[in-house]
């Protein structure tokens, strides 16, 4: 119900409020049918991912339809225990992930090369 009140009031969202969210500290081994039970309380869901290799476990994305279901589920979910976990709930930002993602190649990179050349980093 107090989404019907968002909607129709002219309230302005933050701006890294969106659809899609962000969901850090699960339980390795929770369903897909867990993450629509939590998540699907807030509204309808139309996707979630959840990481399954190794980089990726413990995180999942969930995307809505609705952009104020989302910031509903990101106010009642974050800090939410799920199996003695404390949920880690944020909006998606596409800036953010792909800063992470450089920076790890360009670490490995920086790590090929050394061992090409035999340049050690560590003191002696």
């Amino acid at each position: 119900m107090t989404t019907i009140n968002l909607r129709k009031g002219n309230t302005r969202l933050p701006p890294e409020v969106n659809r899609v969210l962000y969901v850090r500290n699960l339980p390795f081994n929770i369903s897909s049918e867990e993450m629509y039970d939590i998540f699907g309380k807030y509204g309808a869901i139309r996707q979630i991912r959840i990481g399954t290799n190794k980089d990726t476990r413990g995180t999942a994305f969930v995307v809505y339809e609705d952009i104020y279901d989302a910031k509903t589920a990101v106010d009642h979910l974050s800090g939410f225990n799920v199996a003695n976990r404390y949920l880690i709930v944020l909006y998606y930002q596409q800036a953010k992930m792909s800063k992470k993602f450089d920076q790890k190649k360009k670490e490995e990179e920086i790590a090929k090369m050394q061992e090409k050349y035999g340049v050690s980093t560590k003191d002696k």
